[in-house]
């Protein structure tokens, strides 16, 4: 029996890309490159000198990664002199570096799945107003309003608080933009719309995809002034990958995909046979659900967005370590659970380390720990080695330039 699960937490980097000079983190008076940022060793320094102490004390407590070898994978990835893991080594680790030009989620999926971005993303300047005319009135003109709010690179959370009660008395469209490739609009759910907001975002899409925009996301939220919530009916129009992903892979053979959270919406549903969407509480245990009931040939492809949307860009260490936590005690679980033949792979996109300047996603490797193929150190790899290690898993023939290391 075959089956394998490939678990992203978003954004839960652990430092030392190469080329992270080259990009930057927005600020007040300019940029500063991302060099030196290190999402899990800058956490797990932090809760060791008492800096994370909201909701949780002390020294970050993740056994259960540590004994797939998590620290080793930080340590590998930046050199940064984390204290050796005291856990007996169960797992096997590897610290992987992106060659796609983003540090955006689509770039980092794509990759893990193996197909790298071929070309240069769009991007709006960090500027008021950020988006030219033409889309302000393509906008207006699907929404049929006469004006949109923010326009600008914007908190998706401060947004709200900024312009959520102007929105809802004007019933104009919350725009927004961040250092990635992506147009944002927020609306409220009940004065505005949520299947409105679907539509408009859907029919937008396309238009941006042509310029290549990575994505248009739909950001519903509820709430009074003073009291405004994003909900989870979030949905990415994201672009098509270039070509066929380790979802085509799995499909075309025979096998099925499932995705959980909001992997349809990265891969436009290509490739998927089944998804489910929701909070990562509810996410994880679908997950469960998966490891004890998923038939055999199958890939169980998770995402896990809360590290990077509630805590990586608002800057919460604290909430960050206890998501790290929480995920450390559902894996516990999960691993006992494993059957024969299983291949449980944790990974990440990106990096978004809560103790940067800006908001924004850092450009970082990512650990990759593997649960089911042994135990040691795999090294360096690249992020297409994920997808080149569940295609030789799963005994499908590898496509592309990654190279398994099971």
């Amino acid at each position: 029996m075959a089956r394998a699960f490939l678990t992203v937490l978003d954004s839960v980097g652990c430092g030392g890309a190469p080329d992270a000079a080259k990009f930057f983190n927005g600020t007040a008076t300019g940029t500063v490159p991302d060099t030196g940022a290190n999402t899990l060793g800058h956490i797990l320094k932090a809760c060791a000198s008492g800096e994370a102490e909201d909701g949780r004390s002390g020294a970050l407590h993740v056994p259960n990664l540590e004994s797939l070898g998590l620290i080793d994978a930080i340590n590998l990835a930046s050199d940064i002199g984390l204290p050796k893991s005291r856990q007996p080594l169960i797992g096997r680790w590897a610290a992987a570096t992106e060659v796609s030009h983003g540090k955006d989620t689509p770039s980092g999926h794509w990759e893990l799945a193996g197909v790298p971005v071929p070309w240069e993303w769009h991007y709006f300047p960090d500027e008021t107003p950020a988006f030219p005319q033409d889309i302000t009135d393509l906008v207006k003109e699907l929404a049929s309003v006469t004006g949109i709010l923010g326009n600008c690179h914007a908190s998706g959370t401060r947004i709200l608080e900024d312009l959520g009660e102007e929105h809802m008395q004007s019933g104009w469209p919350i725009c927004y933009t961040s250092a990635d490739s992506v147009f944002q609009i927020a609306a409220h759910e009940e004065t505005f719309g949520r299947e409105r907001l679907l539509v408009l975002c859907r029919d937008l899409a396309p238009h941006l995809h042509r310029l290549r925009v990575g994505r248009v996301i739909a950001r519903p939220f509820v709430g009074t002034p003073g009291h405004f919530e994003r909900t989870a009916h979030r949905k990415d129009y994201a672009m098509t990958p270039p070509s066929p992903t380790l979802c085509d892979w799995v499909h075309d053979s025979g096998g099925s995909v499932h995705a959980i959270g909001k992997i349809g919406d990265i891969f436009s549903m290509r490739g998927i046979d089944s998804y489910v969407k929701g909070s990562d509480s509810l996410l994880v245990k679908d997950l469960h659900a998966r490891v004890a009931d998923a038939a055999e040939d199958t890939l169980t492809f998770t995402n896990l967005v809360e590290f990077d949307t509630n805590y990586g860009h608002r800057r919460d260490v604290s909430g960050y370590a206890r998501a790290l936590e929480w995920f450390d005690v559902e894996l516990g679980k999960l691993l006992k659970a494993l059957k024969p033949g299983d291949v449980f792979i944790i990974t990440a996109d990106h990096g978004n380390d809560p103790t940067w300047i800006g908001t924004d996603h850092t450009r970082e490797r990512v650990p990759v720990l593997v649960a089911g193929a042994g135990s040691g150190k795999i090294g360096h790899i690249a992020f297409q080695d994920v997808a080149a290690s569940i295609a030789t898993h799963l005994r499908l023939q590898t496509r592309g330039d990654g190279v398994s290391f099971l």
